[in-house]
């Protein structure tokens, strides 16, 4: 997976991505938060739910997990499907960007 990735929006716990894999794209709502799946909506507005596509979720608990969280989760996507990473902390936040194409941005 060679991903390449603009910021479209920011947040107050993190960035909204344009991630390209291969022929996958999607929007990507990468935050700093806890594991918690009742806190997508805090993050992604009703818009994204409205859409057509499935709106996938991974928990990046560690930065080592980020590779197989990313990687999971684009496997299971289709056209019009976005995503959201939850990272635990600043590292995990980092390593998922990384994996998305943003490297060495700090938030």
């Amino acid at each position: 997976m060679n991903p390449s990735s603009h910021i479209i929006g920011t947040l107050k716990e993190g960035i909204i991505l344009d991630v390209t894999m291969e022929e996958l794209q999607f929007k990507a709502y990468v935050v700093i938060s806890e594991p918690d799946i009742n806190r997508v909506a805090d993050f992604v507005p009703q818009e994204q739910f409205e859409a057509s596509g499935d709106l996938h979720v991974a928990a990046v608990a560690r930065a080592d997990d980020a590779h197989e969280q990313v990687e999971e989760i684009t496997f299971n996507m289709n056209l019009n499907d976005g995503a959201v990473f939850l990272c635990q902390d600043q590292a995990a936040y980092t390593a998922t960007l990384e994996e998305l194409g943003q490297y060495g941005l700090l938030n």
